[in-house]
């Protein structure tokens, strides 16, 4: 006897409500038109009014929204939300330093770190992508696959969770522990460079989270062709990772360097818009011993950026299981930055902040992955352990 599935009453699944939290104005306007909560006369002066909710007040309920009519707020409950990504894991450095891994979607998570006493107060660490394409050697956080772009709402909800933790809800508060974005987490931003600098527009409103542009830096590894377009639409601040002076050493050490060589890098540095004594650029050079830092590799590196408003930060390299290198010696470091000191660039040796919960330069979210999975391996072992015992 065969039988047949009559699906054809069916009834679809409910389309799942649509977060505002990482919107644009203009986005926050038209999803309200669209969804007919409002007319399109008002869709302007609405969005405005919950974008200060969503982003000075940092509410994640509708409700709270006390200003909004009940009719009006009932409808927005029906086809939207605030809420925030699931935190999978919230852990915090004994030196103050707290991650987050977010999962913002059906297998895509993400890691932000935030670090206390960086910039003005303190910096988040954001990242643009799960994963990463560049493989640079030095670099853990590389070994992950890039899974996809994240959206801005994705970078956007980063900051929210931040400030969530540090209770920094209203934005204007004067004595605020959050003053900076770097955009130096997971992946390469200028491969996300239209939901980079949609996020950066959020982020930085002043009827919003309100961090000045100046306060937000985005990392990149080299990609030439987009950097005029970064400075030209988020005005926010450049960092190099750089790493080597030499072609030959930084194809090695990012491989990104074989596409867009030292010389048409540094080309384009020079013509990023803004640069200047007050807005300089950052070149980051990590550490690695009997690889790049010599002082013959500090004296290159003083011509190659001679002329460039700039500053450079020293990182000690972080060692990760089965890395390649070893962080050069604190003596070695030292010898380093005072060659650079004394050609008159600022170099300050970046100190390793959130070791301890693998929150440091470039040990983000393949080492949560690995914990997990570890733990999981040590779950489903003991029930055979415990019988062996028996």
């Amino acid at each position: 006897m065969t039988l047949t599935l009559d699906l054809s009453r069916a009834t679809p699944a409910p389309a799942a409500p649509v977060n505002l939290s990482g919107m644009t104005r203009a986005e926050l306007a038209a999803a309200l038109v669209e969804a007919e909560v409002v007319e399109p006369r008002q869709a302007k002066m609405r969005a405005s009014q919950m974008w200060r909710w969503i982003h000075h007040f940092g509410v994640t309920d509708f409700d709270r929204m006390t200003d909004v009519g009940k009719d009006l707020r009932a409808k927005l409950i029906e086809h939207f939300t605030v809420a925030r990504p699931e935190i999978i894991e919230r852990q915090v450095s004994s030196d103050g330093t707290r991650k987050w891994l977010l999962r913002t979607a059906p297998g895509i998570e993400v890691e932000a770190v935030y670090i206390p006493d960086v910039g003005r107060a303190g910096a988040l660490c954001v990242s643009s992508q799960v994963g990463c394409t560049l493989n640079c050697t030095f670099c853990h956080t590389g070994t992950q696959p890039l899974v996809r772009n994240l959206t801005a709402a994705e970078i956007v909800a980063q900051v929210q969770v931040c400030r969530d933790d540090l209770e920094e809800w209203p934005s204007d508060k004067a004595d605020r522990r959050l003053s900076n974005i770097v955009f130096m987490g997971m992946g390469e931003p200028l491969y996300n460079l239209d939901n980079v600098a949609a996020a950066i527009d959020i982020i930085s409103d002043n009827e919003g989270i309100g961090l000045s542009r100046r306060r937000i830096t985005v990392s990149t590894s080299g990609v030439t062709t987009q950097l005029q377009a970064l400075g030209t639409r988020t005005g926010a601040m450049l960092a190099i990772s750089l790493h080597a002076t030499r072609n030959e050493l930084r194809n090695e050490l990012v491989p990104l360097n074989k596409k867009y060589d030292i010389a048409e890098l540094m080309a384009a540095v020079r013509a990023y818009p803004g640069l200047s004594n007050a807005r300089r650029v950052t070149f980051e050079y990590v550490m690695l011993k009997g690889v790049n830092d010599t002082p013959q590799d500090a004296r290159e590196l003083v011509q190659l950026v001679k002329g460039i408003p700039a500053k450079i930060n020293l990182i000690p390299y972080n060692p990760w299981p089965g890395g390649l290198y070893e962080c050069s010696d604190w003596g070695t470091i030292e010898s380093f930055a005072a060659i650079l000191n004394r050609a008159g660039y600022a170099s300050p040796i970046r100190t390793p902040r959130g070791r301890d919960i693998l929150a440091a330069c470039g040990q983000l979210k393949s080492e949560s992955e690995k914990l997990r999975a570890s733990a999981r391996r040590k779950l489903a072992e003991a029930p055979s352990a415990e019988a062996a015992q028996d």
